[in-house]
């Protein structure tokens, strides 16, 4: 008998109440469309098979970058604290079940006030969803071929770049589709002063005689959480050089090989850019010595960095949810 997945899952979390997932409703005029002011994480879990314990990655990270996130944006963070977040977050993937990898996704968002009213005026929300993913980090022949767009990546005198705020994204929405339509998989941003920025929601590295180089902080990236783990690994498990940096477009052609880095691409490899093919191939030597041991890593497989992996509690837990959701209206 074949399973079929549901179509969502059954549970999520909403202003501090497990909901079922068809009370999670609202109305369509609750936000202002024109100026939406939302901020999220995406965060993964790993399952590991041997010890029936999925491990979510790094959330206390992601979490203090959720409420940074929250701050610059004015948002009241003050209501939602990172300890309950972290409780309800575990809670909701135990009680969705799920028995293997999951994708997770805290969102902040404010609703009342006018459209471009004073701070203050607004209501902050959050909600938490998960639902199962499939990681790629298996994949030895997944990777991806990159282009240039010519959007530029949004700066900080403009959006705040290094957080997670949903419209930040319609600049990467518009590089994704631009690659598309010329060819490629995926984009790769300039700055404004012409330099690499990353992909659309993703860093990106580049090897080149031995070493690491990728765009600092100060060139219009996000403070990517799995960025700031690769170099943790490359530096101090793999003793490779990590160069933080301004990246010219040309060294991007002539790296030997590079990689995108994100909770979604996980550890990507890339095959070319702008049609200049990688000199090591993808995965090249060094993106798969990565890999493979960020894969390990994630599943508590391997010791390093246990303080990034937080057990959901699924040991000795039914695979069903066995919990009531109160019903709590939006």
């Amino acid at each position: 008998m074949t399973h079929v997945a549901p179509e969502h899952p059954a549970y999520l979390w909403h202003n501090h109440h497990l909901l079922n997932w068809e009370d999670a409703t609202g109305h369509l005029t609750d936000n202002w469309w024109a100026s939406v002011g939302a901020v999220f994480e995406g965060i993964r879990g790993y399952l590991n098979e041997a010890e029936g314990e999925t491990y979510i990655f790094r959330l206390d990270a992601h979490l203090a970058r959720l409420s940074n996130s929250m701050r610059l944006m004015r948002m009241d963070c003050d209501s939602f604290p990172q300890d309950e977040l972290r409780q309800a977050t575990c809670e909701l993937v135990r009680a969705n079940g799920v028995a293997g990898d999951v994708y997770i996704m805290p969102l902040a968002y404010a609703t009342g006030g006018r459209s471009f009213g004073a701070v203050g005026e607004r209501v902050t929300n959050l909600f938490i969803t998960s639902r199962p993913t499939t990681s790629t980090l298996g994949q030895e022949d997944h990777s991806l071929r990159a282009g240039f767009s010519s959007w530029t990546r949004i700066g900080d005198r403009s959006m705040p770049p290094r957080v997670k705020a949903i419209a930040n994204y319609r600049n990467s929405q518009l590089a994704s589709h631009e690659a598309a339509l010329n060819g490629y998989d995926t984009a790769l941003l300039l700055n404004h002063e012409g330099k690499v920025a990353e992909g659309p929601g993703s860093c990106v590295f580049f090897a080149r005689d031995g070493r690491l180089f990728t765009p600092d902080l100060t060139s219009g990236i996000l403070e990517s959480i799995t960025r700031d783990s690769v170099i943790q690994i490359a530096r101090h498990v793999l003793g490779i050089a990590v160069e933080e940096r301004p990246v010219d477009r040309t060294e991007a052609y002539l790296a030997d090989e590079a990689f995108f880095c994100g909770t979604a691409a996980e550890v990507t490899p890339i095959s070319s850019i702008d049609h200049y093919d990688l000199k090591a191939g993808a995965p090249g030597p060094i993106t798969r010595e990565l890999r493979q041991l960020y894969h390990g890593l994630v599943r508590g497989v391997n010791h390093h960095f246990p303080e990034w992996r937080a057990p959901v509690g699924l040991t000795g837990q039914p695979l069903a949810a066995t919990r009531t959701a109160t019903r709590v209206p939006w």
